[in-house]
């Protein structure tokens, strides 16, 4: 079955404007979502790498690219398309807590 990465972008202040049962509902698919073998986790501090020519390698705190949103998860999950991925991911925190959600399939 096709593998997808998806990203969740948002912060606490979305998330806290949006109703209570909303978010239940979206944990809930969160745990639906591992159930079924998803890999789901809460990004904590990157750091970037870099080993240019493999000549010795250099670290740097925090993220790469820049949004208007936090990244506050990552998820790899099975879907039969990108249409299926789509809907898999469409009611977990991010994308109804004012955030939002990329989904990019593994080749």
């Amino acid at each position: 079955m096709p593998q997808f990465i998806s990203i969740g972008y948002g912060d606490q202040a979305g998330y806290d404007s949006t109703p209570q049962h909303v978010r239940d509902a979206a944990h809930r698919q969160d745990a639906r979502l591992k159930s079924e073998g998803a890999v789901v986790g809460v990004a904590g501090a990157p750091v970037q790498v870099r080993n240019h020519g493999a000549a010795g390698v250099e670290t740097r705190d925090g993220p790469f690219m820049s949004s208007d949103l936090p990244i506050a998860g990552f998820a790899v999950i099975e879907a039969a398309d990108l249409a299926e991925a789509i809907a898999k991911v469409s009611n977990v925190p991010c994308a109804v807590a004012h955030g939002v959600v990329e989904v990019w399939p593994l080749g």
